[in-house]
């Protein structure tokens, strides 16, 4: 098997009475408030008659379309029934500000949107001249380059993945067919207390579609083994167990903020009452971990990669045969060649800490990576200088082989799972009427791994952080808004006028450690809630 698409249809083929896609009524799915299931057989008929429209339509192979379609059954079925036909998507975060959207539409060339309906508005806020948009209930628009249907090719492109770097913008990640399947017999083959059996596993997320994670080991993983996808709207603490059960999850995916806010819930019925085998939950933090497992019986696998590595350098505990050691992302997998150097590129002694660099072993060192940054041959090249790629991660390995995951050398915020870019933040603020001069970095966040911190010269009379909010709520995403923000009179520049980051870094966290910084947590949650509406 060489797509996604042809995972599914083996699988819809030995077995299509299985089901496919599920939700219980009390996961409180905005789309579909009763729950759904949907069989492997009946999922084969709506993609079926879903490529043909796409064919009929002029889309082909070489086609590129944006799904702005949340976590709803129809971004999967419609994402193969492109597959099926040669034809690559570039999903969207409904979540995006207009400026954040109108940057992704550009950058990936797409021809046509097809949306949920309660996105028009946000379509409509977004310039998309030339770009074709449907809501799922309209008839598929016509390709503006008609290209013939031919699918089921391994090096073709099958996503179009948007992940922050460290020059401000989000960099488009072009991966193929090949991509996908990789990570997913990764996925489904990590074995110890990870082991899957065909036709039997039940693969429960609440991270969203446009994710490596979901789509390329939940959604891809379940393909190619036939189980049943549980796709979730987003992580709701007070249904969480509940869910689990009543989907009859064996498996299920996290982050390391959800562990440490379910130890905050009191106890509930549904705790341990499950059928879930392991979490698989990267960056949850050591006694939370420790607790966690403890309480609710469920043991959580830790690991690494990045959406460029994919399955083909990537890490995990899972067959571990003692407990992980703290900050342990596991051991590599047998196809990831790596090393681990300092900031001359020379390799470190071991159990001292460096860059970790990676590639694929074998003579295409490249193989099963991203196949590059679309618009951005620089860019793809710097990444991958001497023939390996530079994940700006700093690591350590021990005697066993074993790597434990320290700090990141690139400027990014790992906030609640997700990747920030603090240019971007930054360029947001400097973009203000309000704004003379900001600085952005992370800081530690004990439920969310890291929150993003912003030292702001603010303009005379210009020193309302509330204000700045709101204002910056219009150009950025929740998570991406300051939690914490300092108004100073200058920020550390060093003697060619570049930021001092390692200063900055080390002043955020006395700001916030000494109360001097503004904490805009709250506040940003409410504006999460006003920005929902």
């Amino acid at each position: 098997m060489t797509t996604p698409y042809l995972a599914f249809f083996a699988s819809a083929q030995q077995k299509p009475e299985q089901i496919f896609l599920r939700a219980p009524a009390c996961a409180g799915l905005p789309w579909a408030p009763a729950g759904f299931s949907i069989s492997y057989g009946e999922a084969a008929q709506q993609i079926d008659a879903l490529s043909k429209s796409y064919a009929q339509a002029g889309y082909g192979r070489g086609s590129r379309v944006a799904l702005l379609l949340e976590n709803r059954p129809e971004f999967i079925l419609h994402w193969l029934a492109l597959n099926s036909i040669g034809a690559s998507i570039a999903p969207l975060n409904g979540d995006m500000r207009p400026e954040e959207m109108q940057h992704q539409l550009l950058t990936s060339g797409v021809e046509t949107i097809i949306a949920a309906v309660n996105f028009r508005g946000l379509l409509e806020s977004v310039p998309h001249e030339g770009i074709s948009v449907a809501m799922l209930d309209q008839q598929i628009p016509a390709a503006r380059t008609p290209r013939l249907p031919d699918g089921g090719h391994g090096d073709d492109e099958a996503a179009l993945l948007f992940t922050s770097g460290s020059s401000g913008k989000p960099k488009a990640c072009l991966l193929s067919n090949y991509y996908f399947m990789n990570v997913a017999e990764w996925y489904v083959s990590m074995g110890g207390v990870a082991s899957m059996t065909p036709f039997a596993e039940v693969s429960l997320s609440p991270l969203p579609l446009f994710h490596m994670n979901a789509l390329g080991c939940t959604a891809v993983g379940m393909m190619l083994i036939g189980g049943t996808i549980v796709p979730l709207d987003r992580f709701h603490p007070d249904r969480w167990w509940q869910t689990i059960a009543q989907s009859g999850a064996t498996i299920v995916h996290s982050l390391g903020v959800i562990p440490a806010i379910l130890l905050k819930r009191p106890e509930g019925v549904y705790d341990r009452s499950h059928k879930a085998r392991f979490t698989f939950g990267p960056g949850v933090d050591v006694e939370h971990k420790r607790q966690f497992e403890d309480r609710f019986n469920l043991p959580i696998v830790e690991g690494w990669a990045m959406t460029e590595t994919g399955g083909a350098a990537v890490t995990d505990t899972a067959a571990l045969s003692a407990p992980a050691q703290p900050r342990c992302i596991g051991k590599p997998r047998e196809i990831m060649d790596w090393r681990l150097v300092d900031t001359a590129g020379d390799p470190v002694p071991l159990g001292e800490a460096g860059e970790l660099l990676v590639r694929a072993k074998g003579e295409d060192p490249r193989k099963g990576f991203f196949s590059g940054y679309l618009g951005d041959a620089a860019a793809t090249e710097q990444a991958w200088a001497g023939g390996w790629f530079h994940t700006g991660d700093i690591v350590s390995a021990d005697e066993n082989g074993l790597l434990y995951f320290l700090d990141r050398k690139k400027s990014i915020i790992r906030r609640s799972g997700e990747n920030i870019s603090a240019l971007e933040v930054e360029a947001a603020l400097d973009a203000d009427p309000g704004v003379a001069a900001a600085a952005v970095t992370p800081v530690p966040d004990p439920i969310r791994e890291q929150e993003v911190f912003a030292f702001v010269v603010a303009n005379p009379g210009q020193a309302d952080a509330e204000a700045l909010m709101r204002r910056l709520a219009m150009r950025l995403s929740y998570h991406k808004l300051p939690g914490f923000v300092l108004f100073c009179e200058a920020l550390p520049l060093n003697s060619t006028q570049k930021l001092q980051r390692g200063q900055i870094k080390t002043d955020a966290e006395e700001a916030v450690r000494s109360g001097r910084a503004l904490d805009l947590r709250a506040l940003k949650s409410q504006l999460r809630k006003a920005m929902a509406e």
